[in-house]
């Protein structure tokens, strides 16, 4: 009878273990249908709140209101200033023609100031869209390794600076050098005897009448060379003095955005339709040498 009594309890354990899980069943499928209930609860909220966005926009757009009598209500579009124009006017026009045809004249004179060096060719002057510049080879003005103007050089540059006083275009002087080395108790390196140089060519400037901030001066050693610096003929061609009197006024002004200056060498790649209307020439397209400071022959 015992057996038996613990036999049933047996069963009647097992029986309670397999049903268990319905429990745990049930409580899952509550809480997925509560989930299911909270999500589309949240989709029909945000529904009808992008319906509300999407009316909005739609009557924005089509520049409809509506006020608090239903009365309709014509938005008017919010318009942009419009952007000033670039078109050149007469008087700019006739300004920049001025101011180029100063510089050609500017550049006319240096060079017959300087005709007995630019025969020689040790002096050369060049106009470009930036400007003039002048190129003197440092031989010419300083004893090697000085930064002393000599006699001549100070004639010649006298010269050019009683051309330049009348102006009103900025100059930089420039002084440059070859790659041999200088170490002296006044010059440690190149960079002290390039600029120096520059230095002594602006003081004259000023001495002769040219404003002194309308003057740059800048020394470069032997970072800009023009020449290979292996032959002796190169290294000469890099010592050098450039003076560059910057003005941009020689190029042509466009009368309209984008417009193309008529001898533009983009042209040559651009179909016929794209070319723009003809406008005035430009002074000069030729680029300004490139600027290199004397060094004296060591």
């Amino acid at each position: 009878m015992v057996r038996r009594d613990r036999r049933e309890r047996r069963k009647d354990v097992e029986h309670d273990n397999h049903e268990r899980w319905l429990v745990s069943y049930a409580d899952f499928i509550t809480l997925l249908f509560a989930f299911f209930v909270v999500m589309y609860s949240l989709s029909s909220v945000n529904e009808g709140k992008y319906r509300v966005l999407s009316d909005s926009m739609v009557q924005a757009f089509r520049n409809i209101n509506l006020n608090d009598s239903g009365q309709q209500i014509i938005m008017q579009p919010i318009t942009k200033a419009p952007a000033p124009s670039t078109a050149v006017t007469p008087e700019q026009e006739a300004q920049r023609r001025e101011q180029a045809q100063r510089l050609r004249s500017m550049a006319d004179d240096i060079r017959r100031v300087l005709s007995p060096l630019t025969r020689d060719g040790q002096v050369s002057v060049s106009e470009g869209a930036f400007g003039i510049s002048v190129e003197i080879n440092a031989s010419l003005l300083f004893a090697p390794a000085e930064a002393v103007l000599g006699d001549e050089a100070v004639r010649a540059l006298r010269s050019v600076g009683q051309v330049l006083a009348p102006a009103s275009f900025p100059i930089t002087v420039e002084g440059h050098t070859d790659n041999r080395p200088i170490a002296t108790p006044r010059f440690p390196s190149n960079w002290e005897l390039s600029a120096v140089r520059a230095a002594s060519v602006v003081r004259l400037f000023i001495e002769t009448g040219v404003a002194p901030d309308r003057l740059t001066a800048a020394g470069y050693a032997d970072q800009r060379p023009v020449a290979l610096n292996a032959t002796e003929e190169g290294r000469a061609r890099n010592r050098r003095v450039t003076i560059l009197i910057e003005s941009r006024v020689a190029d042509a002004v466009p009368r309209a955005t984008g417009q193309i200056a008529p001898d533009d060498p983009i042209r040559a790649i651009l179909p016929p339709a794209t070319n723009a209307a003809p406008g005035p020439a430009p002074a000069a397209d030729e680029p300004p040498a490139a600027t290199v400071e004397p060094d004296a022959a060591r």
